[in-house]
């Protein structure tokens, strides 16, 4: 019956070791998709608080919008040159610092007079028309002109696609440090410029792309990205650039800190002039979002029809984007140019995420804090475990959400405290299994001895159950049918009957022992024999085994009540079965005995001994339950004990006090038994110092007393008489003997 603690640990060691190998190599991307719910969840219950970087940096930003009032003004979108030069010299006469074209723009406008020239039909009849449009001015032209009268940023999208254009770039990224930080740098095969008259005119020219995570969502910015095997800058790069009036900015790479677990270089910062910003391993940039404010749009309508506060636009990055142009993000679908805006408003505002590489830490919270686990969960059990589990993960939750809040440090507990979760159910799932192993094994060797939830804690806790020996002090109890043999000879011809009113005498008596806490030693058809306090701790095991006495002789007359009537009914006669109970409390040895591959749990002592003695002299007193008078201090307080002899019933042994068990502590204080408990008192006191005539008339004085049993009293006086006849010696101690000759 002892545990077997590989079958509780093997299993949430082998999860703690998986979950750690899958958070160090992400394998899958899995431990990436859960720190993103993490990260979702932060940026839901405290988004950025929206705030002007006009102060702080000198610059504003805001978005140009194309909403329905401005899509009813000038058409659908995409608008034509016409439009976006108009609305770029409506920009540089407000004040705005720098445009921010968010589209394509790798073709020439639809309604440019060359296009609307060449759908004309060939021939003479339209050479005046043909004329007339080339003398028209070129959208594009006029929108090239804007651009050239202020600092233009326009974009080209890279990807995989037949025919593309290399842009003509206006900066490279400087890498300071390792150059091997490009390797985790998304990487693409061709790209879509801007035409070229347009690229000529911007002033920074950088990728559109808003590369998402694998469930889809945009939650960060690139500020790099590799054309081939050629650095390129993003669209918010070249942004963060014009705006510190800088020729390039520096991005910086640094390896690990820990060797072999986490020594690989990264990209860990961006600097544009006096802009330091935080990035990300793969030199993205991520977002803390604020969710919309009207304080960033702009009506492109309003603009053009002059009744916006032209204040809201001095020194301002503008991002112009279409209505179509819609990122899905974890604050729900944005358009693509309010990502580029939240995300230069953090940068300028310095409130970036900190992304911090804090993997070994993670490591090492994992493998304290889960061996820890696994060790607590072998050592004290579920529950402690469990509590253990939830600390943990509460005090690692409560830190990265405080250092989110406070210093925008964007820390993964995620991943440590699922990797924490997991190991405690893995451990529950092995200590259930070994439990339900343990009851299995328990219930097959004690099924009839213990009670079930007595079996339950052993099999929580196995160490309980101590095969190997010990001594306790114990409270037997043995319980036996009176006159048994002449019970089971008056059913010689029924042995069916016979078996059946055993089994309807003995078993409610053998539920209320284990009712108790008892354990069942052992059982035969004339009765059984029962112990308290092993094998587990039971301070109160003289009450407990008091009580369960109690309510035996409760269940048995209420068994002859049934058995009374049922015999009425078929016209047998029916004599109440009796029983005896004797109880004694002392020291014993316990622990597994058997033989043959076959182990019990039993108990072995003087007490055992002088409860089944007692037992077989408990008929002579009356009363059905007798105790020896260590169980009565014991159990003092909760039953009335009436003394009713003082013998020696072991052989070599010193004589002891019995006591009949008569009621509870109702009965003990009522005047009637504390007479007669006197009475008793001298009764053994005159026999002890000799006087045999005060002792007889104490005896008849007390069979007129309630409850008194007369069979004692029978008892008393014939040992009275033998005395008389047989004086004592001088060195008599006051107990009977003879009953052992």
């Amino acid at each position: 019956m002892k545990p077997r603690p590989i079958a509780i640990w093997a299993l949430p060691l082998a999860v703690l070791v998986a979950a750690m190998v899958l958070a160090a190599t992400d394998a899958g991307g899995l431990a990436t998709r859960i720190h993103n719910i993490q990260y979702d969840s932060y940026q839901y219950l405290h988004p950025r608080p929206y705030q002007d970087t006009l102060a702080r940096a000198n610059l504003a930003v805001r978005t140009l919008d194309a909403d329905s009032a401005s899509l009813a003004k000038f058409g659908p979108w995409p608008w034509s040159s016409a439009v976006l030069a108009r609305l770029t010299n409506e920009l540089k006469d407000a004040g705005a610092a720098i445009v921010v074209f968010d589209m394509p723009l790798a073709t020439p406008d639809p309604a440019s007079p060359e296009r609307l020239a060449a759908g004309l039909p060939a021939g003479p009849t339209h050479d005046a028309a043909r004329a007339a449009l080339a003398s028209l001015p070129k959208p594009d032209d006029s929108l090239i002109a804007a651009m050239a009268t202020i600092r233009s940023v326009t974009g080209f999208t890279l990807g995989s696609e037949a025919g593309a254009s290399p842009p003509a770039l206006k900066s490279t990224p400087i890498i300071d440090g390792d150059a091997r930080a490009l390797n985790a740098v998304a990487k693409f095969d061709d790209a879509i410029a801007a035409l070229p008259d347009i690229e000529k005119a911007s002033a920074g020219i950088g990728a559109l792309n808003l590369p998402a995570d694998t469930d889809g969502n945009v939650r960060a910015v690139p500020l790099i990205l590799k054309l081939g095997d050629k650095i390129v800058p993003s669209i918010d790069a070249e942004v963060m650039r014009l705006a510190t009036t800088q020729a390039a900015i520096t991005l910086q790479s640094r390896g690990g800190p820990v060797p072999v677990l986490d020594s690989g270089p990264r990209f860990v910062t961006a600097l544009s002039g006096l802009l330091k910003v935080p990035l990300r391993a793969n030199g993205s940039v991520r977002i803390h979002f604020s969710g919309n404010n009207a304080a960033r749009h702009i009506s492109a309508a309003a603009l053009d029809d002059g009744t916006i506060d032209k204040a809201r636009l001095k020194n301002a990055i503008v991002y112009i984007a279409g209505p179509g142009d819609i990122v899905q993000t974890s604050t729900g679908p944005r358009n693509a140019a309010a990502v580029h805006a939240e995300a230069m408003e953090a940068m300028l505002l310095g409130a970036v995420l900190k992304p911090a590489n804090a993997m070994p830490a993670e490591l090492v919270l994992m493998i304290i804090a889960g061996l820890g686990l696994i060790a607590i969960l072998v050592r004290a059990g579920a529950l402690w475990a469990g509590l253990f589990t939830l600390v943990v993960i509460v005090a690692v939750q409560s830190f990265t959400w405080a250092m989110f809040t406070s210093t925008q440090l964007l820390l993964d507990s995620s991943n440590a405290s699922l990797a924490l979760a997991l190991t405690f159910f893995a451990g529950l799932s092995a200590r259930s299994i070994e439990i339900v192993r343990r009851r299995s094994q328990l219930r097959g060797a004690f099924s009839n001895a213990l009670a079930p939830e007595i079996l339950d804690r052993i099999a929580h806790k196995p160490q309980l159950l101590n095969l190997d020996g010990e001594t306790r002090n114990v409270s037997y109890l043995t319980c036996g049918i009176r006159r048994y043999s002449a019970l089971a000879q008056s059913f010689s011809e029924d042995p069916v009957g016979f078996t059946k009113l055993l089994r309807a005498a003995l078993t409610p008596m053998v539920r209320e022992v284990l009712n108790q806490g008892g354990t069942i030693d052992t059982y035969n058809g004339e009765g059984f024999s029962a112990f308290w306090n092993a094998p587990l701790d039971d301070p109160e095991h003289a009450i407990h085994a008091c009580e369960a006495a109690n309510k035996m002789t409760i269940a048995l007359a209420q068994v002859n009540e049934q058995l009374s009537r049922e015999r009425r009914l078929d016209g047998t006669a029916f004599e109440p079965i009796e029983i005896g109970i004797a109880i004694s409390t002392g020291p014993a040895i316990c622990g597994g005995f058997g033989g043959q591959g076959r182990t019990g749990y039993s108990v072995t002592g003087e007490c055992c001994l002088v409860a089944k003695k007692v037992r077989d002299l408990s008929a002579q007193y009356g009363p059905a339950v007798v105790v020896s008078d260590d169980t009565r201090k014991a159990a003092e307080r909760g039953f009335a004990f009436l003394e009713v002899d003082f013998i020696a019933c072991m052989p070599g042994n010193g004589p002891i006090k019995l006591h009949a068990m008569l009621g509870n502590p109702l009965m003990r204080a009522s005047p009637k038994f504390r007479a007669l408990a006197t009475f008793h008192e001298h009764i053994f006191q005159s026999i002890q110092t000799r006087q045999w005539a005060k002792a007889r008339e104490l005896i008849e004085q007390c069979r007129k007393l309630s409850g008194a049993s007369q069979k004692m009293y029978d008892l008393h006086l014939a040992r009275v008489a033998y005395f008389e006849a047989n004086p004592p010696g001088d060195d008599w101690d006051g107990a009977f003997r003879p009953i052992l000759q």
